[in-house]
């Protein structure tokens, strides 16, 4: 079992910066590749960016050059550093992990953390 624990979210306005942090613990031998996805209210959940444990990266287009994935394995530890935030990027935020980096992009990730809210005002 692995438990994912968000931090970060918050309140701020069109065009500031919030960094989301995740925290693993468990299982966490068994992860290979983690992610971040959202979820915004009558929105199905999108991924927003993906990391696998050789530090490969994927991102959603609408967040490419605003966000940024990183991940700190001594830590058990991922990251999202979102800039330049929009409305648009107002949405729960979720961690996800999983022992392969296609279940983490494809919205099957065993693992899931319970959420931070993100709101961006205009």
């Amino acid at each position: 079992q692995v438990q994912l624990v968000e931090s970060g979210g918050g309140l701020v306005q069109a065009g500031g910066s919030l960094r989301l942090s995740c925290a693993a613990s468990g299982t966490i031998f068994s992860i290979n590749a983690m992610g971040w996805y959202r979820q915004a209210p009558g929105n199905q959940r999108e991924l927003v960016a993906a990391i696998a444990s050789g530090g490969g990266t994927n991102y959603a287009d609408n967040v490419k050059g605003r966000f940024t994935i990183s991940r700190d394995d001594a830590k058990n530890t991922m990251y999202l550093q979102m800039n330049s935030l929009k409305p648009e990027d107002t949405a729960v935020y979720y961690c996800v992990a999983d022992k392969t980096f296609r279940a983490v992009v494809a919205l099957t990730p065993r693992s899931w953390g319970q959420g931070t809210q993100v709101t961006v005002s205009s």
